[in-house]
């Protein structure tokens, strides 16, 4: 019996030792983080890695680095032409320091959450409806800086914010569809209107063309007509020119007996005539007074 006890509290010693070791020993992957507070003192967030803890002394807090988010319900804010508008939008978050977000706030995430729907109402409130409607990334810009600004004494960097929705009153949301519509039909006559002016100005282009076309067609048919006019008046006195070249030839080869019988043909096809009166030119009369000459001689031979 004695052996069996002694046996007993051997195997119970080294079960407790064996937990004691495994509780001693914790291993941390790389994304997170573990705070050791030993007697209530933190002495700073260990890891990753393999690390060593005394039992019932060291109590420790595991912190998650990777990037998280959280969402924000739809708020209801006022504007700053009071009118209402609900807005929902989503956070994230990094740990970068892991012993303040555990020192320095209790829930770091419920504690972002209610300063980033303060700082929204307070970013809405100073700004218009249509601003509010067409400047979503200057409100996630705005929200970003000031939860930043926040967040960095707890050891959390905001990331990111970003609006999913913002949903105007339903009489706005009407009137703004409706302005839509109107502003579609404005669009649709306006280039309506561009279409057929644009088309005005190709046709009228086109009879522009065309008419200079047509002028310069007819000035060059013209300046071809007078062309072809010069060159046959030209052709005509080269005609004549030679003509008479040929004549002046030919007369050079002809003596004052030839030039004399050819003057009395003609004298005589004006005496076969009807007409009784003649004029003769005194050249006639110069070229005949050879031919007297002539007779006269011949009498006294």
């Amino acid at each position: 019996m004695g052996n069996f006890a002694d046996l007993s509290l051997v195997l119970i010693i080294a079960l407790v030792i064996i937990v004691l070791i495994v509780n001693s020993i914790k291993i941390i992957p790389e994304y997170k983080r573990m705070v050791v507070f030993r007697l209530g003192r933190s002495i700073g967030a260990q890891g990753p890695g393999l690390i060593f803890l005394i039992p019932f002394v060291d109590k420790t807090v595991t912190v998650d680095l990777r990037e998280d988010y959280f969402d924000v319900p739809p708020q209801t804010c006022i504007t700053a032409d009071n009118a209402s508008v609900s807005i929902d939008f989503l956070v994230y978050d990094k740990v970068i320091d892991p012993e303040r977000s555990v020192l320095e706030v209790e829930d770091f995430t419920g504690a972002a959450r209610g300063l980033a729907i303060t700082t929204l109402r307070a970013v809405v409130g100073a700004m218009d409806l249509d601003d509010v409607l067409s400047k979503r990334d200057e409100i996630n810009q705005i929200l970003h800086e000031k939860l930043d600004q926040v967040t960095d004494r707890w050891g959390i960097r905001i990331m990111a914010v970003e609006i999913r929705e913002v949903v105007p009153p339903r009489a706005i949301e009407e009137a703004m569809t409706r302005q839509m519509a109107a502003e579609r039909n404005r669009r649709a006559m306006v280039a309506e209107a561009d279409g057929k002016r644009e088309a005005a100005v190709m046709i009228a282009t086109g009879e522009k063309q065309a008419a200079i076309l047509s002028a310069e067609g007819q000035r060059e048919a013209t300046v071809l007509n007078a062309e072809g006019r010069k060159q046959g008046a030209i052709l005509e006195a080269e005609g004549y020119a030679l003509a008479l070249d040929k004549v002046f030839e030919v007369a050079k080869g002809l003596d004052s007996k030839t030039l004399t019988l050819q003057y009395l043909n003609a004298l005589k096809e004006l005496g076969s005539g009807a007409s009784t009166k003649f004029i003769i030119p005194t050249e006639l009369l110069n070229l005949a007074k050879p031919l007297s000459d002539f007779a006269k001689n011949a009498h006294q031979d």
